[in-house]
């Protein structure tokens, strides 16, 4: 199921790609029904960034998705890469159990604005499960979005308490 996210942030294209890739800033952020990450990779340099993240899932499943997972827990990684040099980016996450299963890409832009900067996200999520995949990917899609959107919303929080970019 295609995806489609949109956030402006107050604050140049280089501060928030730094603060999208701060293993700090991941860790102390509260998602609604996930663990606080675990920080698997973290790379930062000239060119580029890398975050690679263990989030697990907290909530309560559906019967149909308790089934399909069995009794383990719901954990998946989550990589976020940025390009430094053409401000844009990519967001992978899969299942850790089963990524064939439940997988998911976005790629997205940094666009300048003055003072301010504009994310724009275009992603795609999988659930490669016959008669019920669809079904599921109509159920996780609003949350993934809702969760970007509290990320962004933070993240904007982050960069005015810190002051210009």
């Amino acid at each position: 199921m295609r995806f489609r996210a949109e956030h402006q942030f107050g604050g140049t294209v280089a501060s928030v790609a730094t603060l999208l890739t701060d293993p700090v800033f991941a860790r102390a952020l509260t998602l609604p029904d996930l663990s606080r990450p675990e920080v698997l990779d973290h790379r930062d340099d000239a060119d580029g960034a890398l975050l690679q993240l263990r989030y697990e899932f907290e909530g309560s499943l559906d019967p149909i998705a308790r089934r399909l997972i069995g009794s383990g827990r719901l954990t998946w990684i989550q990589t976020l890469t940025v390009d430094r040099s053409r401000d844009t980016g990519t967001l992978r996450f899969e299942a850790e159990r089963g990524p064939q299963l439940l997988h998911g890409t976005a790629t997205f832009s940094l666009v300048a604005g003055g003072a301010t900067t504009t994310r724009v996200l275009d992603g795609e999520l999988r659930v490669a499960i016959p008669g019920l995949g669809r079904m599921a990917e109509r159920t996780i899609v609003p949350g993934l979005l809702r969760r970007l959107d509290i990320e962004a919303q933070a993240l904007d929080e982050q960069l005015r308490d810190s002051g210009p970019g």
